[in-house]
């Protein structure tokens, strides 16, 4: 008995996280070059690195991180090789994160220019305090702007509040840079303004900004509703290669959802398309499904917090099966139910380069939940982050969603608080990661 017990033991402690299988190690490097080679902010600053670059920095970066963890454990050896494991973790987004800020390797020579490029190429005065601008502020800030030979093709006017007369300043400036513009962020630029005077403003920009050809385009945070969609109306009816369009927190109900779909002349290059945090209900989600239909290059959509409810839910939807390159989805907060669950879940499974859902707090129940992971666990190959949390999951419809979850070999990030799993689902959950993810 006492030596059962102790030959019981010592199979227990032989078990260890470290070190990693090598395809493990493979399936690190090929997350991290996918993630060097994927547009972000970061990117747009400094650059994306190519597939041969992001492959070369993916493979040093791994075994610089495998390096550090195997040091640490080796002094360990006694250990189940969990704090190694967290420390390969921690050092490979470390020194993931220093190449994306990096970009592109540069020569010696190749470096002042680019840095002086990058300070050439975007105008930003968003940083510092939230706070109003002026006339005589305006001049002083915008001068560069209006500085003959600039190469300027970004411009961020976000948390500085402009009035009429800045407004003004501003317009004369920006009509002879127009043309060489690409990427407009006016996000939270009237914020404490009345209606009427942020109205004007927004008349001002839009028809100075009328005709530029622009890939980027940020008015999130203004308040807009129907009156500030239409002051836009000029610059979105000139609009048609827009690859990015954000209209987040921006009060956009049913008549400014109609407004937008109206408004905008074509989205077929567009790719990331964020709608969170608007009073939209079903009648605007019908609008905002108009446009999503005309935007089969989407690959990044967020309607999230929009009070959108069954019926909205299902034109979504159905809107979203001609999306075929989506990565990246956000539903979250809306009031879906069910029968919409159900329908989506037939247009996820056409998304073979799904790598991001946000589904929680959408009424799924057990029997929405059982068709999306159904039908996620049938495509999506590269899965990455799966968010489900507040959806009345119970252990009964936990099977469906641990056999989809033991199938994602990627997923680094997955949500399924505040449902009634119990032990029984949580255990099926448990077995699922267990099982696909070691």
């Amino acid at each position: 008995m006492g030596s059962g017990t102790q030959t019981f033991q010592h199979r227990s402690l032989s078990v260890k996280l470290w070190p990693p299988s090598h395809s493990t190690r493979l399936m690190l490097v090929e997350r991290m070059t996918k993630n060097l080679t994927t547009p972000s902010i970061f990117s747009r600053k400094c650059g994306l690195l190519s597939n041969d670059e992001a492959e070369e920095d993916a493979k040093k970066m791994e075994e610089l991180a495998f390096a550090a963890a195997d040091q640490h454990y080796k002094k360990e050896p006694d250990g189940d090789g969990s704090s190694a494991v967290q420390i390969y973790a921690k050092e490979s987004s470390r020194l993931m994160l220093e190449v994306i800020k990096r970009g592109p390797k540069v020569n010696d020579g190749e470096l002042a220019d680019k840095a002086t490029d990058l300070r050439g190429t975007v105008f930003d005065i968003s940083g510092g305090h939230r706070a109003f601008i002026g006339a005589e502020e305006a001049k002083e800030l915008l001068r560069p702007l209006g500085e003959p030979g600039n190469s300027y093709t970004k411009i961020c006017f976000s948390n500085r509040s402009f009035g009429l007369d800045a407004a003004n300043v501003a317009a004369p400036i920006l009509s002879t840079i127009k043309d060489q513009l690409t990427e407009v962020d006016l996000s939270d630029f009237i914020a404490g303004r009345p209606e009427s005077e942020a109205l004007d403003v927004m008349n001002i920009f839009s028809s100075v900004l009328e005709g530029c050809h622009l890939r980027y385009l940020n008015l999130s945070n203004n308040a807009l509703g129907e009156k500030g969609v239409r002051a836009f109306g000029a610059l979105l009816k000139s609009q048609n290669s827009l690859q990015e369009l954000y209209l987040m927190n921006d009060g956009i109900s049913e008549e400014a959802a109609q407004a937008v779909s109206e408004l905008i002349p074509s989205t077929e290059k567009l790719k990331v398309l964020h709608f969170h945090n608007n009073m939209t209900g079903d009648e605007g989600a019908f609008a905002i499904s108009e446009i999503v239909k005309r935007s089969c290059s989407l690959e990044d959509f967020r309607c999230s917090s929009t009070r959108v409810g069954t019926d909205g839910g299902l034109a979504l939807a159905e809107a979203l099966k001609r999306c075929a390159h989506l990565k990246k989805l956000d539903l979250r907060d809306n009031m879906f139910g069910v029968e919409a669950g159900v329908a989506l879940s037939k247009a996820i499974s056409q998304f073979t380069d799904l790598t991001e859902v946000y589904l929680s707090y959408l009424n799924l129940e057990d029997e929405g939940t059982e068709a999306l992971a159904n039908a996620l666990k049938h495509s999506a190959p590269s899965l990455e982050v799966l968010e489900m949390a507040g959806n009345d999951i119970t252990a009964k419809g936990t099977a469906s969603l641990a056999a989809c979850i033991a199938s994602k070999q990627f997923l680094t990030k997955l949500n399924l608080a505040e449902n009634e799993l119990k032990d029984e689902g949580a255990i099926l959950i448990a077995n699922a990661l267990g099982e696909g993810h070691g």
